[in-house]
């Protein structure tokens, strides 16, 4: 779980879904220390180009401070007016009598490396100006000759060449330096490029715009590249699942990255080395039972020959118990290896005809008030594991009680009987086979063993406690992903 901004984002459960977070991740880090390493770099560059184009011109400003200080006083306005005339020139130069009023632009790095840079010229080559104002102004708020009369006023030819650059507008130079009493020198001017619009932006709308592409791009190729991969990690998660259920499963394809078919080969060997145990297991008991049948009968007819009563009597008994044990064994064996697909399961109905068996003279299984959602399972097998829990209840416990709780991951069945419960000691012993508690003949203490191993290969568990209500509470988890 990830907070920002006062906002929880859940992290991804899918390896295609973390890839791509962390893919992201890395690309912004990566992108964000490399625009801060250039943004350094080209803004020292930048500094240092906009203080030399300033300083260069200064100098030119300079120049013709001391050009027009060298014509007498009356022939300063007729050059300028030529000057104007002519167009094409540079700056727009002019002599006012007192300073014009500058509306300045935001301030900014590069704002302030230019002035410092021309204020620095310009006191060192004009040592007797008397002062000296440098400041940048929008053109549509420059004001020329007079504090009342703006750039737009003039007509074209005087300065809107100069001083405007359409439609990019940046931002004029204005230098005033003050000469006499009175007499105060008018320098407007453009920057020259690339330094005329004193932005000082890290990254500009092109460059987010490419920043943008490559990551989606890269996210892009990320996503099927990894989901490519996934593919064969998915199916053999799958087989592993479904091997669960029923050994006699195909063997996978070996495809994908080198550790996946080195996983894949391993799984399809460790298939096949349960394969033949099962193989061997199911002919070893076979074997057995058969094998068995043949001493044991003879046995029987054997024990009919004893004169004793009471001898014949002991064998006939060791005999049952013999012949239980071989049939215990063989149904374990059996019970355990479920051979069916998996289908839509209606615990409803299901419910319904075991509870039908129990309630025929009076209720002894009290079913859910609301509806129990279908499930995705294998039918013969879940029915056997309520059956035994049901049954068990019933005959322990007097009656049973059902409740069923769905939170959307996993469904939950309680089946809680009258009875006395079991000691703590013996929760889980239970579940060991041919273990029992109850004294009587009925059963081989089979029955919860092989409930909770159906539950086990459906992804689920059987708990079993001692509710503090009293009886014995028999706790059924199931997925809803099984599959």
């Amino acid at each position: 779980m990830l907070k920002l901004a006062g906002l929880k984002l859940q992290w991804p459960n899918s390896l295609v879904g973390r890839t791509l977070w962390l893919t992201l991740l890395a690309v912004v880090v990566a992108q964000g220390i490399a625009t801060m390493i250039w943004y350094s770099q080209s803004k020292h560059r930048e500094l240092e180009g906009i203080r030399s184009a300033s300083a260069s011109m200064a100098n030119m400003f300079a120049s013709t401070v001391t050009f027009f200080q060298s014509l007498p006083l009356e022939y300063r306005h007729i050059v300028l007016d030529q000057i104007r005339n002519m167009g094409g020139t540079r700056f727009f130069v002019s002599f006012n009598q007192e300073p014009l009023l500058i509306e300045p632009v935001a301030d900014s790095q590069l704002k302030a490396a230019s002035i410092d840079s021309v204020k620095q010229v310009l006191r060192s080559k004009l040592p007797k100006a008397r002062d000296i104002t440098v400041e940048f102004s929008r053109p549509d708020r420059l004001r020329i000759l007079k504090n009342d009369i703006f750039l737009s006023d003039l007509p074209k030819s005087w300065a809107h060449h100069t001083l405007t650059l359409e439609p990019l507008n940046p931002p004029i130079l204005v230098v005033q330096i003050e000469l006499a009493a009175d007499e105060w020198l008018y320098i407007a001017a453009l920057l020259p490029a690339p330094y005329i619009s004193l932005k000082d932006e890290i990254l500009g709308s092109d460059q987010i715009l490419f920043l943008l592409f490559s990551t989606s791009l890269l996210l892009m190729l990320t996503y099927f590249m990894i989901r490519r991969q996934v593919k064969p990690l998915k199916r053999l998660a799958q087989a592993a699942n479904d091997l669960s259920l029923n050994s006699d499963q195909p063997a996978l394809v070996e495809e994908g990255a080198s550790e996946l078919v080195t996983a894949t080969r391993a799984f399809n060997r460790m298939q096949l080395r349960i394969n033949r145990y099962i193989t061997d297991r199911e002919t070893l008991f076979s074997a057995i039972s058969h094998d068995l049948k043949t001493p044991i009968t003879r046995l029987r007819l054997r024990t009919e020959l004893l004169d004793d009563d009471a001898q014949r009597e002991k064998f006939n008994r060791d005999l049952n118990e013999l012949e239980m044990m071989v049939k215990g064994a063989l149904q374990c064996v059996r019970e355990t290896d479920i051979h069916e697909n998996n289908e839509w399961v209606d615990l409803n109905d299901m419910l319904g005809s075991i509870a039908e068996n129990h309630n025929q003279h009076q209720i002894k299984v009290v079913l859910p008030e609301k509806p129990i959602p279908q499930l995705w399972a294998k039918p013969l097998a879940m029915k056997r594991v309520l059956t035994n829990l049901i049954e068990n209840g019933v005959k322990y416990g007097q009656k049973v009680r059902i409740f069923a709780y769905d939170n959307h991951e996993r469904l939950e069945l309680i089946i809680l009987d009258d009875g006395k419960g079991i000691p703590e000691s013996e929760l889980e012993t239970v579940f060991e086979p041919y273990y029992r508690l109850a004294n009587d003949s009925e059963g081989h203490g089979l029955g919860l063993g092989i409930s909770r191993n159906i539950l086990h290969a459906h992804g689920g568990d059987l708990i079993i406690y001692n509710s503090i209500k009293g009886g014995l509470e028999a706790k059924v988890l199931i997925p809803h992903d099984f599959e």
